[in-house]
């Protein structure tokens, strides 16, 4: 799981630990200690944060292109069908791009 700070807590690590989770990537900004400064300089640590990065521009991505900025349905099964649609969308121009440059 990564995240950034702002969703660190010690009770989310045990939430997120108690339901199996064992990969933890979510950096706590105030903690200063010498194991914490090691784990953040593991390999598994970064490249969950460097996942998250791409995430967070894929999203950004699917508001501007595709209105996700707000749902026009109600309930969550509104919502989940709302960005599957956007999430569709967005894989159909992907796929378009990569045929455009491969018939090139």
């Amino acid at each position: 799981m990564a995240a950034d700070t702002g969703f660190y807590s010690r009770e989310n690590e045990k939430a997120a630990q108690a339901m199996g989770v064992k990969w933890l990537a979510v950096p706590n900004q105030h903690t200063q200690s010498a194991e914490r400064k090691r784990l953040y300089r593991q390999r598994w640590f970064r490249r969950g944060q460097r996942w998250r990065t791409g995430c967070e521009g894929r999203i950004s991505v699917l508001k501007r292109r595709h209105g996700l900025r707000r749902c026009l349905y109600r309930g969550f099964d509104g919502m989940r069908r709302w960005v599957g649609l956007g999430v569709i969308a967005d894989n159909v121009i992907q796929i378009g791009r990569y045929l455009a440059l491969r018939g090139t």
